[in-house]
């Protein structure tokens, strides 16, 4: 089994679209068409007192992967790699870290539920999927959520450029590759580019899966499978 958690202490960086639509791709692949009886072996976890993810799902008609809200089940997550069949699990964070929390010792995510759920679920992490946008406003987040919290746990992670508009043009975004570079981070080489579609796809109950089959829907589709092969291709090496 492997686990990815989606983490960054900023809020509205995409994580729960991240989460979700890695899920459907990756759901998408593994799903067995001909076993009327099997199960999906994919699953999307929020530990997200919002439960945005969980939301989402509760508006689609056939779910192709499960989904599940865990952000005060300490008990169900200790028993999370013990799940039968499942081989991957995409964890939805919440959109917020106190790292000015007084936490265990050095571990700066403070005390209380949400933070024990959080740092169990990293206790756990095979990969953390750190989301950004190509705005300056997501530069500090960024930085304090890898110095803080990821990398002094030695967690393996790559840093993913997010909802990135090509109609801005390139400026915003080689700045931003110019500053996870700098920082010495790793970069997936995948952009998830910006979408309407995606905006709109929770409300409409769709995974990035079920998106009409035009160009554009196509193009936003790839983003997620492109990342989804990355992910898992760098997973391996």
């Amino acid at each position: 089994m492997a686990i990815h958690v989606v983490l960054n202490q900023k809020g509205g960086v995409g994580k729960s679209t991240i989460s979700v639509n890695l899920a459907a791709v990756t759901a998408d692949v593994l799903n067995r068409d001909d076993d009327p009886d099997a199960t999906s072996p994919v699953l999307a976890l929020s530990v997200d007192p919002q439960g945005s993810a969980v939301w989402w799902a509760s508006r689609m008609n056939d779910l192709p992967f499960h989904i599940a809200q865990a952000h005060d089940d300490l008990a169900g997550l200790a028993a999370l790699k013990e799940l039968p069949g499942i081989q991957h699990v995409y964890v939805d964070t919440p959109g917020w870290i106190d790292l000015d929390g007084d936490g265990n010792g050095s571990d700066p995510l403070g005390r209380g539920p949400a933070a024990d759920v959080l740092r169990t679920v990293l206790d756990m992490a095979d990969q953390v999927i750190v989301p950004i946008e190509t705005e300056p406003l997501s530069f500090d987040p960024t930085a304090r959520t890898i110095t803080k919290v990821i990398e002094p746990r030695g967690l393996r992670y790559i840093v993913v450029i997010n909802n990135w508009d090509p109609r801005d043009g390139t400026y915003d975004l080689n700045q931003t590759k110019d500053f996870v570079k700098a920082n010495g981070w790793p970069l997936a080489n995948t952009v998830i580019r910006h979408y309407k579609l995606h905006a709109r796809a929770s409300a409409d109950g769709q995974v990035v899966t079920e998106y009409p089959l035009n160009r554009v829907a196509l193009q936003a589709r790839e983003d997620f499978y492109k990342f989804a092969l990355e992910l898992n291709v760098a997973a391996v090496r």
